[in-house]
């Protein structure tokens, strides 16, 4: 029995060591076929392969009661063959979760661009005033919108100084950016 088939076998009887000692065997492969599987995707994916990668692997390693049912792996190419179905199942899923009506299925997807830049006196007041409301509703996005445009932090760095998730940075950007875009071009209307 080779030390690829011994630790499946140990995985498979839910010993959590193995699923440790499993994951730098199997990783580089895993990498690639979810590089693989993503570039037969459209543009503007939102799952990257590290991330259909990790999703995969704790589907198949998972011991938890509601996770997807798993059959036992006889060896290495048996292994990768339920990878694969794991990734294709996530890829279905995520298509799935997109084109939900209560998810805006049935918009076209279309980039945000960011905050304006202001070029005159009039943007720059626009920007003030719209920046003005938003930090009387949202106080802790407004820091979060000082740190990123006026003192130029990345996303990264401006969570790190405000003590919160580079996730919580990302989506409170995001918010932000739509509402004050939002303010913004109201005003010139």
């Amino acid at each position: 029995m080779s030390e690829f088939t011994r630790i499946l076998t140990a995985v498979d009887a839910g010993d959590p060591h193995a699923a440790a000692q499993l994951l730098p065997l199997v990783y580089d492969e895993l990498r690639r076929l979810a590089a693989q599987k993503l570039a037969q995707e459209k543009p503007g994916q939102t799952l990257d392969a590290t991330g259909l990668v990790h999703e995969a692997y704790l589907r198949l390693v998972s011991n938890e009661p509601d996770a997807q049912a798993r059959e036992s792996w006889a060896n290495r190419r048996h292994f990768f063959a339920a990878a694969a179905e794991a990734m294709r199942r996530i890829l279905v899923e995520n298509a799935r979760r997109k084109h939900r009506l209560k998810r805006g299925g049935d918009r076209e997807r279309a980039e945000l661009r960011d905050i304006p830049v202001p070029e005159g006196s009039d943007d720059l007041m626009a920007l003030d005033e719209a920046l003005t409301q938003f930090a009387k509703a949202y106080p802790d996005k407004t820091e979060l919108v000082k740190l990123r445009y006026f003192a130029g932090l990345s996303v990264e760095d401006a969570a790190g100084c405000l003590g919160i998730s580079r996730a919580t940075a990302d989506r409170w950007w995001s918010f932000a950016r739509a509402w004050l875009y939002e303010r913004i071009q109201r005003g010139e209307k």
